[in-house]
């Protein structure tokens, strides 16, 4: 536990060497922010006793500087020197060569137009001058775009600067200059922002030395002003001059304690002032964090190792690789994929979506919604007129005159709306077919789109299987509509026939008169119309009294349907003969002369032999009738044909389609591609798939690594 900054700094150069940065597991470190005149260069090189940062004006350091400070032993003979991350072996002893790789490589990844990266910089110094310390230096705090300077400079670099010192386990170290107010500090603004407790804040106030005379920071360092945790520290930064003429690092450090321990208002607190003093409490500070954070660093580093070792997973066994087990792994892919589209169908996979429905839901929500919808919106002889009805009768009966209504012309207006249901039971079949086509192209695992090639394969196997099955399946179910149109079954238990039909719709007209007749007894003004007229009472009571008098003696009366429709009534319509019955004692000859000329006269003064439509123009109330009974009868056999295609196509597509495919998928892929000269082509690797499982195996080893390292040190 006494090198934890060590340990860290390991940890962050484990993370560094695949290119990784340390987000996933935050590790401990110290970040600089500050305004772009506050000094923090300064800061960071009095830490360092170092001049080895860019210097000029605007923005300097435009790439965050990860920077590990690292104690030489005492008795180490070699010199200070610096090593880069991205520059492996080689190490700088010249820090001016530091400096100008820091601009170099920054030029190489941001450009040379003043723009910022994200990409960070990784510079590790040793020296004996310095305590372990971990560090980094983020670009200044700007407002307005200078030269050719991005528009949103400001906001790219707040951005950056934010998503660092969100982070929990970071300790901020807020740098602002003494000669500006320190509420208006942009580097206190964004530590308030995500620290408002000011628990994880040190600040840093610079330039004391350029402070107007009679003035003072004593408020603001002993944190009456701005009250923070870990406290304010003063700093004396070198002038330009001190720069210009090389003040050695040494004799700046030592001007910076003389100015304290002599200032009136500082001397009270010169100890706790001084870049040397802010080192210390920054080593101080970062070690007992990174104590406190490292069991907590432990736990998480174990789920990460975890969830590593479970994506590595997804991306292949490695008892299966080598050419050897070629046979076996395309098997184990052809297995994976067929219990996938099994699962995906029967609803048992583990990937089952709960946004949307899927797989045999889908089916099934096709079936029971979709097919049956579609066959409740057909409206049975919506498409027939009554004299479509009207013309169908005369034709089927020919010259002759039907007793009852004719079959012939039922069985004739039936069948092309039992038709109807054919294009809704078929698209019911392609609608189901391309759910399983669905169902078969969603069906991957990480492990099997290593394969790009075997992947599409299978799709087209499964694919091939599926229009094999389509065909049978759509054959089937038209022949299912035509055996219903092959023979009308009047004897159906739940067809009313004709006697039950007539016996609805003369119920229907019963209701009917009964309405009627219960609107015309409604009061007028307040008087009923058979209180106020006895005489029409009267009359309607004789009427009844007759009508009911002449049933009982047996003789056909026009408001019962049953009787007219079978009894006598249709005679009556018959278009009579004048005289014929008075002259039936005539002399045969004169007679049939007389009634010839009668024939010629009716049929010139009512009907046109040229137009066929005006012959049905004319109707009696028999043909009515029989028009309205059979328009009945249809929708009754249309209703029971409708049921039983709704029950019957389902059932169809499930054994020919669904199920047949379901079972036979598996023996299809293997009989399709275990074929031994078709191994090496089917396991051409991808290569994007083959870059993420060295990724994330070198993540895996990573993570160990460190999990090793802290779990040594704990």
């Amino acid at each position: 536990m006494d090198n934890v900054i060590d340990l860290v700094n390991k940890i962050q150069d484990v993370f560094s060497t695949i290119g990784v940065g340390n987000d996933s597991l935050d590790l401990p470190q110290i970040i600089t922010v500050g305004s772009q005149s506050a000094g923090k260069s300064s800061v960071l090189e009095n830490i360092v006793q170092r001049d080895f940062l860019p210097r000029g004006s605007g923005i300097v350091t435009r790439r965050p500087l990860v920077l590990q400070l690292v104690t030489l032993p005492a008795a180490a003979t070699s010199e200070d020197y610096g090593e880069f991350l991205h520059v492996p072996s080689k190490r700088f002893y010249d820090f001016q060569q530091v400096r100008e790789e820091i601009e170099q490589d920054t030029a190489r990844i941001a450009g040379n137009n003043k723009g910022i990266s994200r990409q960070p910089i990784h510079l590790k110094i040793y020296s004996k001058k310095v305590l372990n310390l971990t560090m980094v230096d983020l670009p200044g705090l700007t407002k307005i775009p200078i030269g050719d300077q991005p528009a949103d400079i400001e906001k790219q670099i707040r951005s950056l600067v934010l998503d660092y010192i969100s982070k929990p386990n970071s300790i901020i170290l807020a740098v602002s200059p003494a000669n500006t107010d320190i509420a208006n500090s942009d580097s206190l603004k964004l530590a308030r922002k995500v620290d408002p407790a000011g628990k994880r804040t040190i600040g840093v106030v610079t330039k004391l030395d350029l402070m107007d005379a009679g003035t003072n920071a004593l408020d603001i360092l002993t944190g009456r002003a701005f009250p923070l945790k870990l406290g304010f520290v003063g700093l004396v930064n070198r002038s330009q001059q001190d720069i210009l003429t090389n003040k050695s690092m040494g004799d700046a450090l030592k001007a910076e304690q003389e100015f304290f321990e002599r200032h009136a208002a500082y001397k009270g607190i010169a100890a706790r002032c001084g870049s040397a003093y802010l080192a210390k409490q920054l080593n101080s500070i970062l070690v007992a964090h990174i104590r406190d954070k490292l069991p907590d660093m432990r736990s998480k580093l174990s789920a990460m190792i975890g969830q590593t070792q479970h994506e590595l997973a997804q991306y292949g066994d490695p008892a299966f690789i080598g050419s050897a087990h070629k046979g076996s792994l395309v098997l184990k892919m052809l297995t994976m994929f067929a219990t996938q589209f099994t699962a995906s169908i029967d609803g048992t996979s583990p990937e089952i979506s709960t946004k949307e429905l899927s797989g045999g839901a889908r089916i099934y929500f096709i079936f029971n919604n979709i097919f049956g919808h579609a066959l409740d919106a057909i409206i049975p002889c919506s498409n027939i007129t009554n004299d479509d009805i009207r013309t169908a009768i005369r034709n089927s009966t020919g010259p002759r005159c039907s007793l009852f209504v004719p079959e012939l012309a039922f069985d004739l207006l039936v069948r092309p709306q039992i038709r109807l249901l054919e294009a809704p039971s078929l698209r019911c079949v392609d609608m189901a077919f391309q759910e399983l086509s669905k169902i078969c192209h969603t069906c991957h695992t990480k492990e099997l789109m290593r394969f790009p090639k075997l992947h599409s394969k299978l799709i087209d196997v499964v694919s091939d299987l599926l229009h094999e099955r389509l065909g049978p399946t759509s054959s089937y179910v038209k022949s299912l509509i035509d055996l219903e149109c092959a023979y009308i079954n009047t004897n159906h238990p739940d067809f009313p026939g004709a006697t039950g039909a007539m016996y609805e719709l003369e119920k229907n007209r019963n209701k009917g008169r009964k309405k009627q007749a219960q609107q015309e007894t409604l009061k007028v003004n307040g008087v009923s119309q058979t209180a106020a007229d006895p005489m029409r009472r009267t009359e309607r009571s004789l009427s009844v009294t007759s009508s009911t008098t002449g049933a009982s003696a047996s003789s056909p009366s026009k408001d019962s349907f049953l009787n007219y429709f079978f009894g006598g009534a249709a005679r009556t319509d018959r278009p009579a003969l004048s005289g014929a019955h008075d002259k039936q004692h005539a002399h045969p000859m004169s007679l049939a002369t007389e009634i010839e000329g009668e024939l010629e006269s009716h049929f010139a003064n009512n009907f046109t032999l040229e137009s066929g439509e005006d012959l049905l123009l004319q109707s009696s109330d028999k043909e009515d009738m029989e028009v309205e009974l059979i328009r009945t009868l249809i929708i009754s056999y249309f209703n029971i044909v409708r049921k039983t295609i709704q029950d019957l196509v389902p059932k169809a597509i499930m054994h020919l389609l669904v199920n047949f495919t379901r079972e036979s998928v598996q023996n299809r892929l293997v009989s399709e591609l275990y074929r031994e000269d078709l191994f090496s082509e089917l396991l051409l690797e991808d290569s994007a798939v083959a870059a993420e499982r060295t990724r994330c195996k070198a993540m895996l080893d990573m993570y160990r690594k460190a999990f090793g390292i802290i779990s040594e040190s704990i």
